[in-house]
């Protein structure tokens, strides 16, 4: 447990929700049922994150086959498993048992091909997978992988029984697990007793959402139910974001600098122009993607 710096960090003017977003249930993987809530249509207003998954079920039939073999190119994958047992290994070697409250934060760069599969048979699983866009110039970089147990990710308690996680960049004053310099992303965890309020500092340029996932919140004085995300608006006037607790809650807080590129994307692929799509649909085909020699 970390010491926050700046226990009583306060903002000026809160941003508001702009806009609710109740997500699409589909399926993924080898028939994992999920419900993508920020979808492709969102990822200009979004920009860095190209999308958010969220799964949950106490139904084995809904995850055990988990997701088999697939490649990704030219982005980062956040994993943050809620509850639940899940095998990660990839072409570059990597391997890693994702265990209740860790993280997986892998950079798939020019290429990699990997599985993430249960390893339950019974029982809930639970938890997010974001996707974070890279910029053009890294998207051939060399791939990443790195596991975090919830013991090992930094987090802090403030008055009031408010406890944060702070998965990426930083919180009053405590550094996250991973820090990226091009998109800035703060991803936080923050669970509320019923009445408590938080407030956290958003720089302007940065685009930001909250996703509710247990409870009830009023951000800016505007109600936010369970499993929904609200995109907070870019009113220059606002320096941070406040959320008030109706019920006991948990949210995640998700921000990070546009990249302001062009985004062109072919299913796992994610690139800046339908050139390198093709060229990444190719390697993938010839079997060049993936390979360590691949750039």
């Amino acid at each position: 447990m970390s010491t926050p710096t700046n226990p009583t960090e306060s903002i000026r003017q809160s941003r508001r929700v702009e806009q609710l977003v109740a997500g699409t249930a589909t399926s993924d993987g080898a028939g994992v049922r999920l419900t993508r809530l920020l979808t492709q249509n969102l990822q200009r207003r979004l920009d860095p994150f190209l999308m958010l998954d969220a799964f949950g079920s106490d139904n084995p039939d809904d995850y055990i086959a988990g997701f088999p073999d697939h490649p990704h190119r030219g982005f980062e994958t956040v994993t943050y498993m809620i509850a639940g047992r899940m095998r990660h290994r990839d072409s570059a070697g990597h391997e890693g048992l994702l265990e209740n409250g860790g993280v997986q934060w892998m950079t798939a760069g020019h290429g990699l091909i990997h599985s993430e599969i249960p390893e339950q048979e019974d029982g809930r699983m639970e938890g997010f997978q974001l996707w974070l866009n890279l910029p053009g110039k890294d998207k051939l970089c060399a791939p990443w992988y790195r596991d975090f147990p919830a013991d090992q990710l930094p987090r802090y308690d403030l008055p009031g029984g408010i406890t944060v996680t702070v998965i990426a960049g930083e919180s009053r004053g405590v550094a996250g697990a991973v820090t990226r310099t091009a998109t800035q992303p703060l991803y936080l965890d923050i669970h509320l007793p019923a009445g408590a309020s938080f407030e956290h500092p958003l720089p302007a340029g940065h685009n930001a959402f909250v996703v509710v996932y247990r409870g009830a919140m009023d951000i800016a004085g505007q109600h936010v139910p369970e499993k929904q995300l609200a995109i907070l608006d870019n009113d220059v006037a606002a320096d941070g974001v406040l959320v008030s607790a109706r019920e006991e809650s948990r949210l995640l807080l998700i921000a990070g600098q546009p990249l302001n590129e062009a985004i062109a994307q072919y299913g796992p692929f994610v690139m800046n122009t339908e050139q390198e799509i093709y060229q990444a649909i190719n390697d993938y085909r010839s079997g060049r993607l993936g390979a360590a020699e691949a750039r």
